[in-house]
């Protein structure tokens, strides 16, 4: 039988390899190696973490949220465990804890894998931010998913802190107890600047219905696709108040966001350089979680002001004269607000717009979810569109039904000769939604050419 050590050593050498071959990061091979010699190397591993693990879970947002505390985290001169690669199903949890050395962990899980992962490592604190419809064909419709959340957190009453959202309904049941009461070691953040609020419900809009009764729940307000102030007006349970609340948000594009935050050690003041109401939330999830990993809030303030995107994230890069803003979407939630953040951005000679749909496996096979983004928001606002990807020419019908002018749209599958086009003539700023094999294939493809650094570096 080989030792659990020379198993660990082994699968450390398969990471210096592949680096070293250049033909990949490391992120995931040697955690699938380790993995396949120890099924049960994540427990073994996460069990040297003496000060616990933090795991953060999203649809939209676990990326971001997880940079962002561990920016706090750096602040305070703490440096977890983490895989910030972003490969963030098991094995490359495992291959983060593989790499690295430190006495707590910090890891962004895969939805369809919190449970096993979370099961392994035993967190002591879990941020849990919102369920969406994604990739349908892989993750199933998002009650499924919900119902095996609730499942392991119940698995883990007493023994994991609970950082959740109290504007999705399918989130912030997760702290109830079977009374309906909130368990102990909860804490709720959300949205209570109101102006905020959408003028109607989206077309994405995931209806809820109360876990307790069945019954639809009625909104009074929603923010981003179905996350909102809700209540069921059958057994009447509501939106929890959140301790960690927007009181005040001021969008500024771009740029970002001014956020006025309630907390429970006083107000907060964030000047946030993400855009849009989705990292508010995810601003939101980290502020939460921070507090409970007892780090001071000026720290966490000044962390914040000064993130810079996730990988593919918001990211910008100088391309010649022109800055290529990167924002990935993925599923109707995500492109709603990238689309509305958009709106913002929109000058007198319209935007300029690389938009590439995939659909491969990790962007899932089933890419009818655009129609159920709200591409219309920005009928009007483009001066050019080129599709690319392996289904261009079903989005480019898309973008044409949402109101799009025909002569705006173009349709070049291929990523590269895409940009090339997207580029041409040099304009100042294009605006690049990508799936996320697209976005893979549209950072190696700038990496080659020596405008991005590949992203596992």
């Amino acid at each position: 039988m080989i030792a659990f050590g020379a198993k660990v050593a082994a699968a450390r050498a398969v990471g210096v390899a592949s680096r070293a071959s250049g033909k990949g990061g490391g992120t995931t091979l040697p955690g699938r190696v380790l993995l396949r010699l120890e099924p049960e190397a994540l427990g073994r591993l996460g069990a040297r973490l003496g000060r616990g693990t933090t795991i953060v879970s999203a649809t939209n947002g676990k990326t971001t949220t997880t940079a962002m505390i561990a920016a706090a985290l750096a602040a305070e001169g703490r440096d977890p465990v983490h895989n910030r690669a972003g490969s963030n199903m098991a094995w490359g949890v495992a291959t983060a804890l593989l790499a690295q050395k430190g006495d707590e962990g910090l890891f962004e899980v895969d939805e369809a894998w919190l449970s096993q992962v979370a099961d392994e490592l035993d967190p002591s604190l879990l941020v849990l931010g919102n369920l969406f419809r994604d990739q349908l064909d892989r993750y199933g419709e998002m009650e499924t998913l919900a119902e095996g959340w609730a499942a392991m957190v119940d698995s883990h009453a007493g023994s994991t802190r609970l950082v959740l959202n109290a504007d999705d309904p399918a989130i912030a049941d997760l702290g109830r107890d079977g009374e309906g009461g909130v368990r102990a070691g909860v804490v709720y953040f959300g949205i209570e600047d109101n102006a905020q609020a959408l003028p109607e419900l989206q077309h994405a809009f995931d209806a809820i219905h109360c876990r307790r009764c069945g019954h639809p729940y009625e909104y009074e307000r929603a923010f981003v696709g179905h996350l909102g102030h809700y209540s069921c007006s059958n057994c009447g349970a509501q939106r929890p108040r959140p301790e960690v609340a927007a009181t005040r948000v001021e969008l500024l594009g771009m740029s970002g966001s001014r956020v006025t935050l309630r907390t429970p050690q006083g107000p907060m003041l964030i000047d946030l350089p993400l855009p849009g109401l989705y990292n508010v939330y995810n601003a939101l999830a980290a502020v939460a979680a921070a507090l409970e990993l007892q780090l001071a809030p000026q720290r966490i303030s000044t962390a914040l002001a000064g993130m810079r995107a996730a990988f593919g994230r918001v990211e910008t890069i100088e391309i010649g004269r022109t800055d290529l803003s990167i924002l990935l979407i993925k599923n109707p939630a995500g492109a709603n607000e990238v689309l509305r953040t958009l709106m913002l951005e929109a000058g007198e000679g319209g935007l300029e717009l690389w938009i590439a749909l995939n659909d491969r496996t990790a962007d899932g096979r089933d890419v009818s979810w655009v129609w159920d983004a709200d591409f219309e928001l920005l009928a009007g606002a483009v001066r050019r569109a080129v599709c690319s990807g392996t289904r261009a020419a079903e989005l480019a019908v898309r973008l044409k039904y949402a109101g799009w002018p025909v002569e705006a749209i173009e349709i070049v599958p291929e990523v590269e000769g895409s940009l090339d086009r997207a580029l041409a003539g040099s304009p100042a700023k294009v605006f690049a939604l990508p799936t996320y094999t697209a976005l893979l294939e549209l950072r190696r493809l700038l990496a080659a050419r020596g405008q991005a650094k590949e992203f596992w570096q």
